[in-house]
């Protein structure tokens, strides 16, 4: 259960007595008021005042006379997609750490002035200076997490450990699969056992061909309809993030979870300003608010991700203090974040995910069932078997592969002996 609120914790909050070390000056503080703030961040992924907790909106704009806009996306393609076409305006946003990286590549991001947000300090030195933003100007973290996955125990047999369930037929038409590019990859290529940021082409071809395979069970593709899906016992397994699959457990008990042995994504999403945004010092506000123990710890308890603030996680008071779940150990888990894909690579992957949603498992075979008979994803030997056409194209390969490797020897050795005779 979240932990509950109540409306004295919120006015403590903002009418708190405590002044923070702002480099801006009251009067320009003052100024603000009555301005607005545009802000857009991911579904159900702030304390909104539901079931008595902190509406932390709300309590931002009594203490400071801000109004605030609040939009909320799906996922971080969709969110790029909509910045990138113009028709929008927003002064925060909170992407993923893969998603900022692009974006600071990019100019679409502002530097922050930290000294507008003294509550910087609750973040410890493990998150700074991150891979995406190695200098830390562009970004504070928000929350931390990893991706797992959720089984219905009255729907399924046993305890599952392998990405590999989610290709399972038993389960045709039960089965919620990422409805994005990256999440969905990552998945296909854990499985595969390969880098989730290589720029081999024909490495993202052959997860390609891995998630075209798995139409053959007719997969739903979901974003936050997840939830209603999965509490509903509409889906046996579905692959989401663990922070959600708390919420959805405490509407049907049903649910458990587990990260599976081939590895998983370890990813953090972190608040930063868009550039050209007109109310930037509102904006390092609103972060700083967003920072305040309290809010933060208001935050933690109500979207059930892992808090990457100090004030949170050592809080014995914290619902989800030391929970398994969200702060495990990371020694005993496979883990590997996203990166930055080149031009090249994220148009491939574009495409070919484009090429897996209109794939149509009825018309015709995927590449991979061409070359390998069923198999058991994801087991000891790694592989599934060939077919008899695989085996023959994979003898023609080698055919092929042997004929060169001995033409090469042939002219090596008659250059040597040219060069011995001279």
């Amino acid at each position: 259960m979240k932990k509950i609120l109540s409306a004295v914790f919120a006015a403590v909050i903002c009418f708190s007595s405590a002044v923070c070390a702002f480099a801006a000056t009251q009067s320009e503080v003052d100024a603000l008021r009555g301005t607005t703030l545009y802000v857009y961040n991911w579904g159900e992924y702030i304390s909104d005042g539901a079931d008595d907790t902190l509406d932390v909106n709300k309590a931002f704009e009594e203490k400071y006379g801000i109004n605030v806009v609040y939009d909320t996306f799906d996922n971080n393609e969709v969110m790029y997609s909509k910045l990138k076409s113009g028709g929008v305006s927003y002064d925060i946003v909170i992407p993923s750490d893969y998603m900022i990286q692009r974006m600071i590549n990019e100019d679409m991001l502002e530097k922050l002035d930290f000294s507008n947000i003294p509550n910087f300090e609750y973040i410890p030195e493990k998150y700074r200076n991150p891979s995406y933003d190695p200098k830390n100007e562009y970004s504070v973290p928000y929350t931390v997490g990893m991706v797992g996955l959720i089984y219905n125990s009255a729907m399924v047999d046993g305890t599952p450990d392998s990405w590999s369930s989610l290709w399972d037929k038993q389960y045709k038409g039960q089965i919620l699969m990422f409805n994005n590019p990256r999440d969905a990859f990552g998945i296909a290529q854990n499985l595969l056992g390969m880098d989730y940021n290589t720029e081999s082409e024909m490495s993202w071809k052959v997860a390609a061909e891995l998630l075209k395979k798995q139409k053959q069970i007719s997969p739903v593709y979901v974003n936050d309809e997840i939830f209603l899906k999965m509490e509903t016992g509409e889906a046996a397994f579905g692959a989401y993030y663990a922070g959600d699959f708390l919420t959805m457990k405490d509407n049907n008990p049903d649910l458990e979870f587990v990260y599976p042995k081939e590895g998983t994504n370890y990813f953090v999403d972190a608040a930063c300003v868009l550039k050209g945004s007109k109310n930037k010092l509102a904006a390092e506000l609103y972060i700083n608010f967003l920072l305040d123990p309290e809010v933060a710890l208001a935050n933690a308890e109500y979207i059930c991700y892992a808090s990457p603030h100090t004030g949170v996680y050592t809080n014995p008071e914290y619902t989800y203090y030391q929970n398994e779940i969200l702060y495990p150990a990371n020694e005993n888990y496979k883990t590997q974040s996203y990166l930055n894909l080149s031009p090249e690579t994220l148009e491939l992957m574009s495409s070919l995910w484009d090429d897996v949603k209109n794939f149509n498992s009825e018309e015709g075979l995927s590449n991979y069932d061409f070359f390998f008979a069923d198999g058991e994803l994801g087991s000891a030997d790694g592989a599934s078997s060939l077919t008899p056409e695989g085996t023959k194209y994979l003898v023609y390969i080698l055919v092929f592969a042997a004929v060169c490797f001995a033409y090469v020897i042939f002219r090596y050795a008659r250059k040597k002996y040219r060069e011995n005779v001279k």
